[in-house]
């Protein structure tokens, strides 16, 4: 090896410790607004978190001109009052196209080891902002070939033009669509969320949970229901990670939602991970939620198909959902790719109220108001 390979070699090692010493020393002076008893989310070496890189993708997060016509910003399919969902059983694009599927919250997202629905491939915030802003199949933003337009308007906005070069001050050219979805990831990974009566029970606060609740409680975390296995852990999901992991694991699951042809399938444009792997196998498989929140998040499902709470413990108590006619008719129960954890259970009345109970006990209601993350004033 030539010593100017060398040289270039330890130049771009140095350039990448560089980067993670950043990150590391950026994210111990990044207030996250958590407790002791909660992990900090993991953030990559190239995009360290700032107070001003929040706020810079607060206000583009908000900002409906980052849409093909103006109509649409994150925030239309991510409302704050609904823990950052928008009500609807599937999406709706700037164009009016609607989506395959439901819109995620992003309350905890920055704790996701795999993003979206069902797409194994997708781990960095900034590289998910890419597909909103510019997929064409289905149409959401609609940005795609107006790289040049989205970078007028950064450079030409009076708080943009500011403001990227203030974020990004070691940049020739600040005002770029890289930085764009960098500030953007930013300010979503900062919604974090662990101040429901749950939290306050956990820290001691032993009349944080009532009766119900806490029955309902024992409820979810029992062999019997399973619910536990693909929600658990911290932010109540089986695909979480956080800033000191040593692994981040990811599940997908096939709940029954769907059996239409007796063989397992599912309606064409909703195959789950199977859209990504082309595997029969695994048909139906869809990211578990995380249900912090999950009182605020409905309708339920990938697709929205299930309107409340309550219809959600008839699908998993059955062990599937029965859909008795129509082009999606069939006994999900008796999938071929279902879940082992869903198995069905029988469950009283009361019971029934009370893990309904403990679920809206998940409830934060401070994410809903906190001005860190509402619209920009101006």
């Amino acid at each position: 090896m030539t010593l100017a390979r060398v040289l270039a070699l330890a130049a771009v090692v140095g350039l990448a410790l560089w980067l993670i010493w950043q990150a590391r020393a950026s994210q111990d002076r990044y207030d996250w607004g958590l407790s002791s008893d909660m992990p900090a989310p993991r953030v990559p070496a190239d995009n360290p978190m700032s107070a001003g890189k929040v706020e810079l993708g607060r206000r583009l997060f908000y900002d409906t001109r980052l849409s093909v016509n103006g109509t649409l910003s994150c925030a239309s399919c991510h409302m704050q009052a609904l823990a950052f969902t928008d009500g609807r059983p599937a999406a709706i694009g700037a164009t009016g196209e609607v989506h395959p599927r439901n819109a995620m919250s992003l309350v905890n997202v920055a704790y996701a080891s795999r993003l979206t629905w069902a797409n194994q491939l997708l781990e960095r915030l900034e590289d998910q902002a890419l597909v909103p802003m510019f997929n064409e199949r289905p149409v959401e933003m609609g940005l795609a070939g107006r790289d040049d337009q989205l970078v007028e308007l950064l450079r030409t906005d009076a708080h943009y033009a500011d403001m990227f070069p203030a974020v990004f001050p070691q940049d020739t050219e600040p005002h770029s669509v890289l930085n764009c979805v960098r500030a953007l990831a930013a300010f979503v990974r900062s919604i974090v969320s662990f101040n429901s009566k749950y939290d306050a029970f956990l820290r001691g606060e032993t009349t944080a949970l009532g009766s119900s609740e806490k029955r309902g409680m024992d409820l979810f975390f029992s062999e019997r229901l399973e619910c536990f296995h693909c929600h658990g852990g911290f932010n109540f999901t089986d695909s979480s990670t956080h800033a000191d992991a040593s692994v981040a694991p990811v599940g997908y699951h096939n709940t029954g939602l769907y059996n239409i042809d007796d063989e397992g399938s599912y309606p064409a444009r909703n195959t789950g991970l199977a859209d990504m792997t082309g595997e029969r196998r695994d048909m139906g498989r869809f990211r578990a939620p995380s249900l912090r929140n999950v009182a605020l998040t409905a309708p339920y499902m990938h697709d929205g198909s299930i309107a409340s709470l309550d219809e959600v413990l008839d699908h998993y108590s059955r062990g599937g959902r029965k859909i008795e006619s129509g082009l999606d008719a069939g006994d999900g129960r008796q999938s071929p790719y279902k879940s082992g954890f869903v198995r069905g259970f029988e469950i009283s009345a009361e019971e029934r109220r009370d893990l309904i109970s403990f679920l809206e006990a998940l409830t934060d209601r401070s994410v809903t108001s906190d001005p860190r993350w509402s619209a920009p004033d101006n």
